[in-house]
C-alpha cells in the first residue's frame, strides 16, 4: 500500500516535537542567562518579556487575586535578579523562576490567613466593623475595604491591629508623634466605617 506524502503525526511524534520545543526554549533561556551573567543587561529585559505574564498567571492560580499576583511577581523579579548571577544551571531558569513565584504565592496565602485570623480576633466585637458578621466572606470584605484607605491609614491599622504595636511604637516606626498616630487611627476607623456602610448600602439596592 502506497503511503501518502502527508502522514498524520503519531502520539509519539507529537510528544517528541513538544519535547524538542521545550529543550529549545530552555536552551534559549540559558543563553540569555549566560549573556546577563556576562554583563549584557539587555538580555534581562528579554527574559522579563518572555516570563512576566506566565509568572503572573502562575501566581494567580494560587491567589485568585490579580493585583496580589502582580505584586508577588514584581517582588519575585527582585529576588530573581538578585540571584541570577549565581544560577548554576542557566537552562533551568524557567522552572527556577516559577519555584520562586510559587514560594512567594504560598507565603502570601499564609500571610492573608494570618491577617484574617487576627482580624477576626480584633474585630469580632468591635464597633469598627459596624455589624460585620464573623465569617470568611465578611472578613474578606473588610480587608478589601482597608485597601481603599490612604496608604498612611492602612499602615497605622496594620501596625495597631495586626502587628499589635503600641501607639508609641507606631509613632517610632513612622517617625510621627503619638498624637498624630491617634489621629490617623481615628480617621482610619471612621473612613473604614463609611466605606463598609456605603458598600452595604449599594448592595441593598
Amino acid at each position: 500500500m502506497r503511503k501518502t506524502f502527508f502522514e498524520p503525526f503519531s502520539t509519539f511524534d507529537v510528544f517528541r516535537v513538544a519535547s524538542d520545543m521545550k529543550t529549545t526554549e530552555e536552551a534559549f533561556d540559558g543563553l540569555l542567562v549566560l549573556e546577563y551573567q556576562s554583563g549584557n543587561k539587555k538580555s534581562l529585559s528579554i527574559l522579563v518579556k518572555r516570563y512576566h505574564l506566565r509568572l503572573c498567571k502562575h501566581s494567580y492560580r494560587y491567589t485568585k487575586d490579580i493585583e496580589a499576583s502582580r505584586d508577588i511577581v514584581q517582588d519575585s523579579w527582585s529576588t530573581i535578579i538578585g540571584k541570577l548571577h549565581a544560577l548554576k544551571n542557566p537552562n533551568s531558569f524557567g522552572s527556577w523562576a516559577i519555584k520562586i513565584v510559587t514560594r512567594k504565592s504560598l507565603d502570601y496565602l499564609k500571610r492573608i490567613k494570618k491577617d484574617r485570623d487576627k482580624m477576626k480576633e480584633h474585630y469580632r466585637d468591635s464597633k469598627v466593623v459596624g455589624g460585620i458578621r464573623d465569617n470568611e466572606a465578611e472578613i474578606k470584605k473588610l480587608l478589601e475595604a482597608i485597601r481603599d484607605l490612604p496608604e498612611n491609614q492602612q499602615m497605622v491599622l496594620r501596625l495597631f491591629y495586626l502587628e499589635e504595636y503600641s501607639l508609641k511604637e507606631i509613632g517610632d516606626v513612622l517617625d510621627i508623634s503619638v498624637g498624630t498616630t491617634k489621629s490617623r487611627l481615628f480617621h482610619a476607623r471612621e473612613k473604614l466605617k463609611k466605606i463598609i456602610k456605603t458598600r452595604n448600602h449599594e448592595k441593598g439596592h
